[in-house]
């Protein structure tokens, strides 16, 4: 099922939106000049985020920074934003983010920011409204533990990290 955004402003006195995705409704306040997140494609799962900055920042290498996006949400109980990597600015300009993916409870309230990394072995330059993330809006289910004596057998049981090899 593809989610498309349909933004609508709230008030002409604030800059609060409603993003509405095939039902779910998130209200958003944007305090940059960067347009909201948006889809790239009818077929995008993530939205681009990007840098709110009042001047340009020199990431070093392996130097890691919280960038400001000036967005605020208000997701709906049972939701989760989560923050990933773009792509193209980590194969490109070996730029990521740390924390991969950052969760954003539905209780948060604060600034979304962004943790960068540069693990490349050059400087890059972040702008204001550079494209620096991405953010996928997940349905959460919540568990609860039934302590038990024994697991299911499975074929793989406990083999991991890498314990089935190379074919």
């Amino acid at each position: 099922m593809l989610l498309y955004c349909s933004v609508k402003r709230l008030s002409n006195d604030t800059d609060t939106y409603l993003c509405c995705m095939s039902g779910l409704e998130v209200k958003i306040i944007n305090q940059s000049s960067n347009p909201l997140p948006a889809y790239a494609t009818a077929g995008s799962s993530g939205m681009d985020i990007r840098a709110h900055l009042d001047v340009p920042f020199v990431l070093k290498p392996l130097d890691r920074v919280l960038v400001p996006t000036g967005l605020f949400i208000e997701l709906p109980e049972g939701y989760e934003a989560q923050i990933r990597p773009r792509s193209g600015l980590a194969i490109k300009q070996g730029i990521t983010c740390l924390n991969t993916p950052g969760t954003i409870d539905a209780d948060y309230r604060g600034e979304i920011k962004i943790i960068l990394i540069n693990l490349s072995t050059e400087e890059h330059v972040i702008q204001h409204g550079d494209r620096i993330a991405q953010m996928v809006i997940q349905k959460v289910e919540k568990c609860t533990w039934k302590e038990t004596e024994k697991l299911a057998f499975t074929e793989r049981n406990d083999g991991g990290f890498g314990h089935t090899g190379k074919q």
